[in-house]
């Protein structure tokens, strides 16, 4: 079996039109996993040349909006398209709430489509939500998957580990430097992680200042957090450039970081 990792978005909640939300596909063979579901995450997996009807299991890090935003879309429009299975989510508590107010919101929608002219597969409208702890959280014969606490101000946020056939994935989600993080990503083949700039950091006002550097993870810190980590890869996304560039942001972790790295674009493929 062989994996790929596809970028799907690598945006954050600023409204840039070249990174769309926040998801990360996991690819084995022909199975599709997701990481998250921010802004246009459905279109952009048609973009990367996957059947829509493919999204069944996804994996949520935490409840901001930006990373599930797109959380209508994976249920509804491949339920249009003709998904035959549920979709089945993992996430932190307050998935299940978020899932039934999303459904009650489409009631109309959902109905017309099951019940009307349109030919539909009802399945495909089915959601399963379950709230998730630290540990192995879903296993099939592609995949096992390890959700990890990591530290996102007051939000209960996860980390997921992804150990494929070939290679092991590791995924922050939003976090500041997390030790947890550090110890299951210990080794991993990849570790998609998302940053700011420590230098863009100084240009903003004293409140933002205080919220990114308690919240989110700095170049500085990230190149750190890489030094222990070791990947073969590691992958920015979830980029905060606060008006630098991506070579500056780039220059910021390889001036001290002598690993492989990227700063990951939006359909990238790894």
């Amino acid at each position: 079996m062989s994996s790929k990792i596809i970028l799907l978005g690598t945006g954050t909640p600023n409204p840039d039109p070249n990174r769309l939300g926040p998801s990360v596909a996991i690819v084995v063979d022909d199975s599709l996993y997701l990481v998250d579901f921010g802004a246009g995450v459905v279109r952009q997996v048609a973009a990367a040349g996957i059947s829509v009807s493919k999204i069944s299991r996804a994996f949520l890090t935490h409840l901001h909006s930006d990373h599930t935003i797109g959380y209508p879309d994976i249920i509804l429009t491949p339920g249009v398209i003709g998904r035959r299975e549920p979709l089945e989510v993992y996430g932190p508590r307050g998935l299940t709430d978020m899932t039934n107010h999303i459904m009650a919101a489409y009631e109309i929608d959902i109905q017309e489509r099951i019940q009307g002219l349109e030919p539909a597969n009802q399945n495909g409208y089915i959601v399963h939500a379950h709230e998730i702890d630290e540990g192995l959280i879903y296993t099939d014969e592609n995949v096992k998957v390890e959700a990890f606490r990591v530290d996102h101000g007051t939000l209960e946020s996860y980390g997921f580990k992804f150990i494929l056939p070939d290679r092991t994935v590791v995924i922050s989600g939003d976090t500041c430097p997390s030790a947890n993080l550090i110890k299951q990503a210990l080794g991993c083949d990849i570790l998609i992680h998302e940053v700011y700039s420590a230098e863009g950091l100084q240009g903003r006002t004293e409140d933002w200042r205080r919220y990114h550097s308690s919240v989110h993870t700095s170049t500085r810190e990230l190149i750190e957090v890489a030094k222990k980590v070791k990947p073969e890869l590691l992958v920015l996304y979830h980029q905060l450039f606060m008006k630098k560039s991506d070579d500056e942001l780039m220059w910021e972790i390889t001036e001290h970081y002598d690993g492989k790295v990227v700063s990951g674009n939006d359909l990238d493929v790894f």
